[in-house]
């Protein structure tokens, strides 16, 4: 039981940032129907951020993350005005073509700056774990969880509380309306590629230093952000964020139950499966964003 406690634990901290980059990618992939290959190195732009400002420039740990957040955010905006706005009404293959090239750019450029040297990023908490009971965490491990559930909570209300939020949900149900209705449609489009590649650089700039920053740790997080997507339903932002706990789960019991070499293998089984039984997703009801 105590080990059945502990991976639930661990599972629940890690599904928390793989809610923010699934989050991140339905915005994008349900709002402007662009497959954004991407978003992985957005992910590890942000960790590179922190390391930059935390480690390299001496700025406080928090305030780098902010820093990150913001600049991932800005870079979002730029690669979407420089990349995407030339190509709208494009065919999804066209766009697609685009961001891989984006992808291919931004992995070299990070590997030319960075060197392929893995960095790590001190954190400024105590090392003794916090226990209660017989299950323990480091400090921190919930202070990435915090800080993901506070982002998710408000990426949610941003969604469904801010002018913003409903012009984005009325241009992902009906664009050519939403447009008729005075919404500035390359504006939200550009708001959209901003806000989901400044989730992807939350992720990035919280788990960067739990683990370690290399160019090419974003391959990955892309591969399980379009998993944790396909598992929560396009454009369902609530199935995402649920989408990316379901995967930390199958993964943490995966690798505790039958082998840590079969971690990331037990979650693409998962998507396997799913594709098989309900290819809309397991929380899927109808295609909406919010």
């Amino acid at each position: 039981m105590d080990q059945l406690l502990q991976h639930l634990l661990n599972a629940l901290i890690l599904g928390s940032t793989y809610a923010l980059l699934g989050i991140g990618l339905t915005f994008i992939f349900g709002i402007m129907r662009v497959v954004n290959f991407a978003h992985g190195e957005f992910y590890t732009f942000g960790a590179y951020m922190v390391y930059l400002f935390s480690v390299t420039l001496g700025v406080n740990f928090l305030l780098a993350i902010v820093i990150a957040i913001v600049l991932g955010i800005l870079l979002g905006a730029v690669v979407e005005w420089l990349l995407l706005s030339k190509h709208r009404g494009a065919d999804i293959d066209t766009t697609m073509l685009i961001m891989i090239g984006a992808w291919i750019i931004m992995q070299n450029a990070e590997q030319l700056l960075w060197s392929g040297v893995a960095k790590s990023i001190p954190m400024p908490f105590p090392e003794d774990p916090l226990t209660v009971g017989s299950v323990s965490v480091a400090w921190a491990r919930l202070f990435v969880f915090v800080m993901a559930t506070l982002l998710i909570i408000g990426a949610q209300m941003l969604i469904q509380r801010t002018r913003l939020g409903k012009a984005m949900r009325a241009t992902f149900q009906d664009t050519a309306t939403a447009s008729l209705m005075g919404i500035n449609i390359n504006m939200i489009y550009l708001a959209t590629f901003a806000l989901g590649s400044g989730l992807a650089a939350a992720a990035g700039a919280l788990l960067g230093p739990i683990f370690i920053v290399i160019p090419t740790m974003g391959n990955l997080a892309v591969i399980k952000a379009f998993a944790i997507v396909i598992l929560g339903g396009l454009g369902n932002m609530k199935g995402a964020a649920l989408g990316g706990f379901v995967l930390a789960l199958v993964e943490e019991f995966g690798a505790g139950y039958v082998s840590s070499g079969y971690r990331d293998a037990m979650g693409f089984l998962l998507i396997i499966l799913v594709l098989m039984v309900k290819p809309t997703g397991l929380f899927a009801r109808t295609e909406r964003i919010g």
